[in-house]
């Protein structure tokens, strides 16, 4: 068995710096840990491993509440994998809506760019765009 780790250590070893550490722990995502006489968090490899979960989880976009029961679920070895799948399901329905969304950003933006002369004169279709209630 390892020693526990500092919070330092474990950021470096979880890729999580220390300020999420401690916010993941205030949300309940990351069990108490113990800590020292003098107050000082310790990690122990599990959290560790935890800590990696989230930041792996995280970098995909999930969600804080997907985040938490994708743990519950990884945490529990009697685990049905159709609910690891639907939360899975979901998120990526949500970055299909969210990557139409930009692409329709980005035309309108584009369209808007292709109006502009870009030159001295004070007319300006990106900001008239802008301004449009449409």
């Amino acid at each position: 068995m390892t020693s526990p780790f500092t919070i330092g250590e474990a950021a470096a070893r979880s890729g999580v710096s220390a300020k999420m550490l401690r916010h993941y722990e205030s949300l309940g995502l990351l069990p108490k840990v113990a800590r020292t006489e003098a107050g000082y968090r310790l990690y122990s490899e599990s959290d560790v491993h935890t800590l990696r979960f989230i930041r792996r989880a995280r970098d995909l976009g999930f969600s804080i509440a997907e985040i938490s029961e994708l743990l519950a679920l990884w945490q529990n070895r009697r685990r049905a994998s159709s609910e690891v799948k639907r939360i899975a399901k979901s998120h990526i329905a949500d970055l299909e809506r969210r990557l139409a969304e930009m692409q329709a950003m980005k035309q309108t933006l584009e369209q808007l760019v292709s109006c502009c002369r870009g030159d001295e004169r004070p007319d300006c279709p990106i900001l008239d765009g802008l301004a449009d209630d449409a």
